[in-house]
């Protein structure tokens, strides 16, 4: 049985795949994303393809007439044709709650980072600066102790996170198909959350019914000065119009993991302005995580091989 891992793998995800890969009785290898020649060379005979985040099309499934499985590393499949991959008969599988831990973690760095104006005084240091800051930034920044976060969403990240935040002194309110007997906070509708969030944070996959669900309108009616945290998918957000909102002071500020494409233009206007702190889709990504990931991985590689039914199947 031959796994392609599709990512560009840092020399401890490569290490600790070749170790996983030995236990587990699989060849392995790795392709870097951008490199479309060694993809089609190494895929065309694999069983299992390893799957991150660049998406998965119908052309490249059929580049590999023994595929069997798409395994994702993380929860979301918005990034794989499920539609192709199931009239190839080529099942999909994801992994939910291995990377829980470390997204709920960069939450609450984002969270923080941005209250406390992070990228704007560690530069500041740097250049010799620091004890001469704009005193108008000293006047933006806050706690987290007193302030109400909203949860869109209440999945393994919140449940992991409001304990915290609430340790803190911060409030929780939170929206979800239903209500949750394990919450902490209270549950309201989506609108309700919006309104009255100091900060509001995004823990939803991206589907047809959730793009763009917060938009222009959600953006205005939020608290003047609050903070949008986004670490699930960028396009559950309305780019431009967040754009506009932080540019117009409507939003104090914003914290992103993820974005409606990706990589981001140098030339986007969000990366332009100083309320906002950016991370290039890495809250899942720890040594941790990538441990975990794999062992469900190979996992599923030892039931695909004996015929056993796989975990998390998808399609």
């Amino acid at each position: 049985m031959k796994a392609v891992l599709h990512y560009r793998a840092s020399e401890g995800f490569r290490a600790e795949l070749a170790r996983q890969a030995a236990e587990a009785g699989v060849d392995t290898a790795v392709v870097d994303e951008t490199d479309d020649a060694a993809f089609a060379r190494e895929f065309a005979d694999a069983d299992v393809m390893l799957h991150v985040l660049k998406p998965v099309t119908a052309q490249m499934m059929d580049q590999a007439p023994r595929l069997k499985l798409i395994q994702k590393l993380g929860v979301g499949v918005n990034t794989i044709d499920l539609a192709s991959a199931r009239q190839r008969g080529v099942a999909v599988a994801n992994m939910p709650g291995v990377n829980s831990q470390a997204v709920a973690e960069m939450t609450l760095a984002l969270m923080l980072a941005v209250l406390r104006r992070v990228t704007y005084f560690d530069p500041l240091v740097r250049a010799g600066d620091g004890w001469q800051p704009d005193l108008a930034v000293l006047d933006s920044v806050g706690e987290i102790s007193g302030r109400t976060i909203g949860f869109v969403g209440y999945g393994e990240v919140p449940k992991r996170l409001a304990p915290a935040l609430q340790a803190l002194g911060a409030e929780m309110i939170y929206t979800a198909r239903t209500a949750r007997t394990d919450a902490v906070g209270r549950f309201c509708d989506l609108a309700e959350v919006v309104e009255r969030a100091d900060i509001l944070s995004l823990h939803i996959p991206l589907t047809e019914d959730t793009r763009g669900v917060i938009d222009g309108l959600a953006l205005w009616r939020m608290k003047r000065g609050a903070i949008l945290i986004n670490t699930a998918r960028g396009e559950l957000v309305d780019q431009q119009a967040l754009c506009e909102a932080l540019t117009a002071g409507q939003l104090g500020g914003a914290g992103l993991d993820v974005f409606n494409g990706e990589p981001v233009d140098p030339a986007d206007p969000l990366l332009a302005l100083p309320n906002v702190v950016l991370a290039p889709h890495v809250a899942w990504l720890t040594p941790e995580t990538l441990a975990r990931s794999l062992e469900a991985a190979f996992d599923n590689c030892r039931r695909l091989r004996d015929g056993a039914p796989l975990l998390n199947q998808v399609v």
